[in-house]
């Protein structure tokens, strides 16, 4: 088992395992925010590709967050579970959607800093996080990037639950994730250093100085 020293470090080991499936002129490394924006600083740099950053809410259950009924995205993009979201009442899911459109568009705000829209009309949209754990934002990423228009979507992680890396090798293009230990546990277990990413540590990733 593997213990990054922190995101930087699961960033470069990243880049490597990306070098092939990564390496053509139409991709677009996207960090989930937040914890997935360093990792994607890396390999950005890494891959020479450019870096933007995806951000999604996930629509959780009321009694059960972690059970998610849908998502949102960027640009007006809502993608939804109609199996689970047709089980909920429409108050509590216009509720849910209040909640986290208003959190969604703080963040857009705030990250994108007068930048353009995100655009990934044709591209390869690699996606990167910091771990996969249940997997349930990244599935919700993966269709949001395909709705924003992504050719071919790539989901890369340094670690991930085998489970949750199945489930998105039917949903995504390919999956590149450096190790999938067989009692997976917490993302956190990985990292020496796995602190609470800021949005200041992700507008600074942002920036052309960055």
């Amino acid at each position: 088992m593997r213990i990054y020293r922190n995101r930087d470090e699961a960033g470069r080991v990243l880049a490597h395992r990306l070098a092939g499936p990564a390496e053509q002129p139409d991709v677009t490394v996207l960090g989930l925010v937040r914890g997935g924006v360093p990792v994607a600083e890396v390999v950005a740099e890494r891959l020479g590709a450019p870096l933007d950053v995806l951000v999604v809410r996930k629509l959780g259950v009321p009694w059960a967050p972690e059970v998610a009924f849908g998502a949102l995205g960027p640009n007006g993009v809502r993608v939804l579970n109609e199996m689970v979201a047709a089980r909920l009442e429409p108050d509590d899911v216009a509720e849910v959607q209040r909640r986290e459109q208003a959190e969604l568009e703080r963040r857009e705000r705030l990250y994108r800093a007068g930048r353009p829209p995100l655009e990934l009309t044709g591209r390869t949209a690699v996606v990167v996080d910091d771990g996969l754990a249940t997997g349930a934002t990244a599935r919700a990423a993966v269709a949001v990037a395909r709705q924003l228009g992504a050719r071919r979507v790539v989901v890369a992680v340094p670690v991930g639950s085998q489970e949750a890396f199945e489930m998105l090798s039917a949903e995504a293009d390919e999956v590149v994730c450096d190790q999938r230990p067989v009692d997976f546990g917490a993302v956190s277990q990985y990292y020496e250093d796995f602190h609470e990413v800021s949005d200041a540590e992700v507008t600074e990733a942002l920036s052309p100085a960055g």
